[in-house]
C-alpha cells in the first residue's frame, strides 16, 4: 500500500464565519444528546453494568452529559476474553487492511470533526480551539499509526551471513489494556489504542469517568470504519475496583496508561506482579505528570515570549501534563517579565467553554478544591499577583492565578497543581536558571526564550525533559513533529506519536533458515 507521506491535520479557523456555524451546529446538535445511557462495549454486545455514574459539564455542573453503566471484575474478565478470541484473528490480519480501517476511521472522524469537538466543550470544558486541536490529533494518531503499522510488517534487515538467510519479523503481543485520563479525552485514547490496534493486538480500554462519553465518540468511529467486534472494547467506573482488576489480569500482557505520577506508579508495581497462569512478563509504559518551566532571559523577544507563556500556562487552565507551571526569568528582567506577564494573565476572560471563553472551568470539584487548596498554600509561598479566586459558581471555575518571587524548593514550585497556577521565579544566570528547571523530580516538556545561541545550545545539553523547545511555548505537541513523552517521574518516556512507539505494542521474532 502506497501512502502519501504523513501531514498533520490543519487546525480549523474559527474566525471564519462557516467555521463558527458549523461549531454552533453541532453544540446544538450535540446538546440535544446530553444525558444518554452509555453500556459498556464488549465484543458484539452492549451491556448493563452494576449502577451508574454520571459524567458532569464542568461549565454548568448541574447539567448531566451522559450516564455510564458501572462494570465490576466480571465485566473484566468478559471484556478480556472478548478480547482474547478476537485476538486470534486480528492478529492474522495483514497490516495494509488494520491500516485502511484507521484511515478510513481518520476520514470519518475528520467529516465529524465539530461533532466530536462538541463532546469534549461539553464534558471536559474544554473552549473550541482546545477541542479541535484534540480531534486534530485523534485524526493525525490514526494516520500516522496507520503508516507505522506498514513499515513495521516489512520488519528489519539483518547482516548478511553466507550459509544462512535471517529475518527479523515483528509480532502483536495479544491483549492491551488502555487507561487514558480525562483531559485528552479523544487524542491520548486514540494515541494508545489506535497505536495496539494497528500493531495487530486487541484491546480492554477503561476511560476517565470524567470523560465516559468521549470514549464512546472513539468506539463509535470505529465501528462505522468497520472494525471487527472485540477488538476495542469499552468498560466504565472506578477505577479501585475495575482498573486494577484489569492490570492484574494473567491474559493482558500490556498496559499503556496515561495520568497522574501517583497512579501511574501504582499501575506501573500492579504490571509487575506476575499472576497466577500468567505466561509473560507485562509491558507498561505510564505517561504521567509534570513540574514544567519556561526560562525567559535578557535577550529574549519580550512579545513572542510572553505569548507562548500565557498559552503555556493557562491553554485549558493550566489541565495538561506539558503545561507550564514555573516561569523562570533571569534577574535582568525579572520584574518587566512579571509586569507583562501578570497584566496579559489578568485579560484573560474566564467563562462557559460552550462560549469559547479562553478560559474554561476544571474538570470536577475534587480539582478546584486541590487547586484552592494549593492556591492557600501559595499565599503563603509568593507574593499572590493575579488571580486566586473562584469564578462563576455555576461551574468548576477558577481566576489564572500568578504567584511571585517565589522559591525553587517551595511547595508551588514543586508539586504538579494541575490548574491555571503559576509559580515565577527568579534566577541569578541562565546556569542558574538552568539549575532551577532540573530541580524536580519530573522531566516531561520545557521551554527557553533567548537569542543567544551559546545559551540555547547549553540548554539543549543541560535542560532535562523529554520535551525541549527552544523559543516556542511547551505545550501543543505535534504527532510525528514532536514524539512526546518524560523522563523521571514525568513517565516511562515512551514518545507517542514518534517513530518508536508501535516497538511497545510489537515483539520482535529472528527466523533463521540454514542452507544445504
Amino acid at each position: 500500500m502506497a501512502l502519501p507521506e504523513f501531514r498533520n491535520e490543519p487546525f480549523t479557523d474559527f474566525s471564519q464565519e462557516t467555521s463558527r456555524a458549523a461549531m454552533l451546529a453541532a453544540l446544538e446538535q450535540v446538546g440535544r444528546e446530553l444525558g444518554k445511557e452509555l453500556p459498556l462495549i464488549i465484543g458484539e454486545k452492549r451491556l448493563q453494568g452494576q449502577g451508574t455514574f454520571v459524567s458532569l459539564n464542568p461549565s454548568r455542573k448541574s447539567e448531566v452529559v451522559a450516564i455510564a453503566h458501572k462494570a465490576t471484575p466480571r465485566e473484566v474478565d468478559l471484556a478480556v476474553e472478548a478480547a482474547q478470541q478476537a485476538f486470534q484473528s486480528w492478529s492474522r490480519v495483514p497490516a495494509e487492511e488494520r491500516a485502511a480501517i484507521l484511515l478510513r476511521a481518520a476520514d470519518i472522524l475528520r467529516r465529524r470533526r465539530f461533532w466530536a469537538a462538541a463532546w469534549q466543550v461539553y464534558e471536559v470544558g474544554k473552549n473550541w480551539s482546545e477541542a479541535d486541536a484534540d480531534v486534530a490529533e485523534a485524526i493525525d494518531h490514526l494516520e500516522y499509526a496507520a503508516r507505522e503499522a506498514i513499515r513495521y510488517a516489512r520488519g528489519q534487515s539483518l547482516t548478511p551471513h553466507p550459509q544462512e538467510h535471517s529475518e527479523l519479523v515483528y509480532l502483536p503481543l495479544g491483549v492491551v489494556a488502555v487507561i487514558p485520563p480525562w483531559n485528552f479525552p479523544l487524542a491520548i485514547p486514540v494515541g494508545m489504542a489506535a497505536s495496539a490496534i494497528a500493531a495487530g493486538n486487541t484491546v480492554v480500554m477503561k476511560p476517565s469517568s470524567d470523560a465516559p462519553a468521549n470514549a464512546h465518540v472513539f468506539a463509535e468511529i470505529l465501528e462505522a470504519a468497520g472494525l471487527p467486534p472485540g477488538v476495542l472494547n469499552v468498560i466504565t467506573g472506578p477505577g479501585s475496583e475495575i482498573g486494577d482488576a484489569l492490570v492484574l489480569h494473567p491474559r493482558v500482557r500490556m498496559v499503556a496508561f496515561t495520568g497522574s505520577k501517583e497512579i501511574g506508579i501504582r499501575i506501573y508495581g500492579l504490571a509487575a506482579q506476575v499472576q497466577p497462569g500468567q505466561r509473560w512478563l507485562k509491558r507498561a509504559i505510564a505517561e504521567m505528570g509534570g513540574k514544567n518551566a519556561v526560562i525567559i532571559d535578557e535577550t529574549a523577544d519580550l512579545e513572542e515570549a510572553i505569548s507562548a507563556a500565557v498559552v503555556s500556562g493557562y491553554g485549558f487552565q493550566g489541565q495538561k501534563c506539558s503545561a507550564m507551571s514555573r516561569l523562570i526569568v533571569l534577574d535582568g528582567r525579572y520584574h518587566e517579565v512579571l509586569e507583562a506577564f501578570v497584566a496579559r494573565v489578568r485579560d484573560l476572560k474566564v467563562g462557559p467553554a460552550k462560549d469559547n471563553f479562553p478560559v474554561g472551568p476544571v474538570i470536577n470539584e475534587a480539582a478546584m478544591r486541590k487547586i484552592l487548596s494549593y492556591i492557600d498554600v501559595g499565599k503563603r509561598e509568593g507574593r499572590l499577583v493575579a488571580g486566586g479566586e473562584p469564578g462563576d459558581a455555576e461551574g468548576f471555575f477558577i481566576q489564572p492565578t500568578v504567584f511571585a518571587d517565589v522559591d525553587p524548593q517551595a511547595r508551588i514550585a514543586q508539586e504538579e497543581i494541575f490548574g491555571p497556577v503559576v509559580a515565577v521565579i527568579r534566577a541569578r544566570s541562565f546556569e542558574h536558571a538552568l539549575e532551577i528547571a532540573n530541580a524536580t523530580e519530573y522531566g516531561l516538556t520545557g521551554a527557553v526564550f533567548s537569542r543567544d545561541p551559546a545559551r540555547l545550545a547549553l540548554a539543549r545539553r543541560e535542560f532535562m525533559c523529554g520535551n525541549l523547545y527552544l523559543n516556542r511555548k511547551c505545550t501543543g505537541a505535534l504527532v510525528g513533529v514532536h514524539p512526546f513523552g518524560g523522563f523521571n517521574m514525568s513517565g516511562t518516556d515512551a514518545k507517542v506519536g514518534g517513530p518508536d512507539y508501535l516497538l511497545f505494542f510489537l515483539q520482535p521474532k529472528v527466523v533463521s533458515i540454514k542452507y544445504r
